[in-house]
């Protein structure tokens, strides 16, 4: 039985030529790109290309780019960096991911306060509740700006516009919109955004933070004069280069992409709306990632369903793989007023350009038998502790049929 993969928000397949990309330069731009030798420049002039090509993509000045780690660096990177003031008030959904939330933890522990902005049903901020905001104590603002665990997607011009006015650092955590949807960064209005490489078929170990020119930025690590006095360390540029292909091959094929995984989400979602209703759909319909479903299935416990879709060789998510063995409920579906039957029911299937209709085909059988094998395990346990059957679980919560 073949596996089929659906969970492409915790990771991408590297594409061909983006693995070709890193293996050609590990080989012909091994050196130090610092090194002012021969070598040194050809590694030099590999790694501007690759920054100046991801600048253009998202429309950013190459001095705006600076190279990390990966997405969750960059989220630290700009959080604790931005925070260089005396602590203030950072402002944040409840639904951040944990690299968010804990970097604003940090922040806590330094003084700073916490303040959450509510969202919708959907998950889309309240723009109401700006206006009420007390904006003289808030020093750092930072959003999710497509959810990696409903696809929901922000719109954040009225955050970044009082921002700007009151000259507040905005960060966007881009990770999961980067590669996947229209991301301006110039547009956008925010001081910093993150990204990710493998998050759009790119390398693992390479992402980038977006800065815009002038903002003061308080490094993290120290030991050497690399990307800007601001990261320090010898730059990867086997896989900046990786990372700028990945994105290239996104942007030349963006509609393509786009109306493929679209296509091919509708197809998952409605087959499971008729073969295993009661569900219900997480997160705005309207608004969100072309890839995401966070769907739910009333009667049957979460963790049970993922390690029987395990089985079935699906691959899904209960939520943030960086959450991965927590216990806790998704903050995001609590934040958004999810009944608890709804969000301890609650997977995530996230979709690629890799997938096919045959795969989402097979893949609706396969999670329609476990489902159905789920429920009914779960009607013939609902037994008093005398032994005598108790009535049927009714459906619970906002369903789709």
């Amino acid at each position: 039985m073949a596996r089929i993969f659906l969970d492409h928000n915790s990771t991408t397949r590297p594409l061909p030529e983006v693995v070709e990309a890193v293996a050609r330069h590990s080989r012909e731009s091994w050196a130090n790109p610092g090194s002012r030798h021969a070598e040194g420049r050809v590694a030099r002039r590999a790694l501007e290309d690759a920054r100046e090509k991801i600048a253009v993509i998202l429309n950013a000045g190459p001095k705006e780019v600076l190279f990390t780690s990966g997405g969750t660096e960059s989220i630290n990177l700009a959080i604790l960096g931005l925070a260089a003031r005396r602590p203030a008030t950072v402002l944040l959904t409840a639904g951040e991911h944990p690299a968010v939330r804990q970097a604003c933890g940090r922040l806590r522990e330094r003084g700073w306060k916490l303040q959450s902005l509510d969202v919708d049903r959907e998950g889309r901020i309240v723009a109401e509740q700006l206006q009420e905001l007390p904006w003289a104590e808030i020093g750092l603002a930072t959003v999710i700006l497509a959810h990696n665990e409903t696809g929901v997607v922000q719109d954040v011009s009225p955050l970044a516009e009082q921002c700007r006015q009151r000259r507040i650092p905005l960060h966007l955590d881009g990770v999961q919109a980067v590669g996947k949807m229209h991301v301006d960064f110039h547009a956008l209005g925010a001081t910093a955004l993150s990204l990710g490489a493998h998050k759009f078929h790119g390398p693992v170990g390479v992402g980038a933070l977006l800065l815009r020119a002038g903002a003061t930025l308080r490094p993290r690590q120290l030991g050497g004069h690399q990307e800007s006095d601001l990261r320090a360390g010898t730059e990867p540029v086997a896989l900046a280069v990786g990372m700028a292909v990945a994105l290239e091959r996104w942007q030349v094929d963006q509609a393509q992409r786009d109306s493929w995984i679209r296509g091919l989400r509708g197809r998952l979602e409605q087959g499971l709306k008729t073969a295993c209703s009661p569900v219900v759909i997480n997160g705005s319909v309207d608004f969100r990632l072309p890839n995401t479903l966070n769907i739910a299935f009333p009667g049957i416990e979460g963790d049970a369903l993922f390690v029987g879709l395990d089985l079935a060789g699906i691959s899904c998510s209960l939520g943030s793989t960086c959450a991965s063995g927590s216990t806790e409920p998704s903050p995001a579906l609590v934040a958004m007023g999810c009944p608890p039957e709804v969000v301890s029911s609650s997977v995530r299937f996230s979709l690629s350009f890799e997938n096919t209709p045959d795969e989402i085909d097979d893949a609706l059988k396969r999670i329609g038998n476990v489902v159905g094998r789920l429920r009914s395990a779960a009607s013939r346990e609902a037994v008093f502790p005398n032994g005598r059957v108790s009535r049927q679980p009714e459906p619970i919560g906002r369903t789709s049929a």
